[in-house]
């Protein structure tokens, strides 16, 4: 299965230095190209497209941040702007790179020297380097603050009083680009809880039903019952819930004459950060990199 990976950012230094190898320089974005050529073809498309946080495409982030510790080992150099090069140092030590290696070759302790000068702490800090790159730790803490926040969304959801809970869905769809929604009477509802015109008559429709859950599954029956509450007015509907869907509830859904979509609690709260519904941005920071267009000589 590892082979079906992306590489670690440490991973890329061997695949840089034979790439580099013949001692010609080469530019970055060829060399880019060319490692993923060489080493990392086989690899699913899906794969090779995955971005950082920022947008950037993973594959060629780590390969950057592979250069660069490279570059701090004095392993490759820079022999003019946007170009890189074999260092005899990496030469001698092609095909053996371990980020151990790098981390401890006397070129990499003096690149720090400055920040670190007279502080045994500092260099100490730098050996305990782990495994990501800086761009894999930003990305691996935003995804655990964001895991944090849909656990305390999912949570906050599964305590409200269920007629706000249906407004919320109500809420979310609109935000998501559906039309004008209608909220149902509070008894009687028949089990609609709420329907979207998706045009401005109101002649195409879709039914909501929302169910607050905090621990029992949606079963079978539920989504019988929805169906049935749905009659002739409409072949479209939405389900939505704070658990989960039981194996018989997915397959009624799944073979029924309408159009039913289910979105349990893990669902819901993905769509809820995506549409900002119940969350605030607290936060944004900007990550700036090396613009190597800039500084290639028309």
């Amino acid at each position: 299965m590892k082979d079906l990976e992306l590489p670690k950012f440490h991973e890329t230094f061997n695949p840089i230095l034979d790439v580099l190898s013949n001692g010609e320089k080469i530019h970055t974005r060829e060399l880019q190209e060319l490692v993923i050529q060489k080493y990392y073809s086989h690899l699913p498309e899906e794969l090779l497209k995955e971005k950082t946080k920022s947008g950037e495409i993973l594959i060629n982030n780590r390969i950057a941040w592979g250069k660069s510790y490279l570059k701090k080992g004095g392993f490759i150099h820079y022999p003019e702007r946007g170009f890189v090069g074999i260092t005899e140092k990496g030469l001698n030590k092609k095909g053996e790179l371990t980020l151990d290696k790098v981390e401890d070759s006397e070129d990499f302790f003096k690149f720090y020297s400055g920040e670190y000068s007279g502080n045994s702490n500092g260099i100490q800090e730098i050996k305990k380097l782990t495994n990501a790159s800086p761009q894999d730790l930003i990305d691996q803490g935003f995804g655990q603050i964001e895991t944090e926040v849909k656990n305390e969304l999912l949570f906050k959801l599964k305590s409200l009083d269920p007629y706000y809970f249906e407004k919320v869905i109500l809420i979310l769809l609109k935000k998501m680009g559906y039309g004008d929604f209608v909220e149902t009477s509070k008894s009687g509802d028949g089990g609609i809880d709420g329907i979207i015109n998706e045009d401005k008559l109101g002649l195409d429709k879709i039914f909501i039903q929302a169910k607050r859950f905090t621990e029992n599954k949606v079963r079978e029956k539920d989504i019988r019952n929805f169906i049935g509450a749905m009659s002739g007015d409409t072949n479209k509907g939405v389900f939505v819930t704070t658990s989960l869907f039981d194996i018989g509830a997915i397959e009624k859904a799944k073979n029924a004459h309408h159009k039913i979509i289910l979105i349990d609690g893990n669902k819901l709260v993905d769509l809820m950060l995506e549409y900002k519904v119940g969350v605030q941005v607290k936060a944004t920071y900007e990550l700036k990199h090396l613009d190597e267009d800039f500084f290639i000589e028309q």
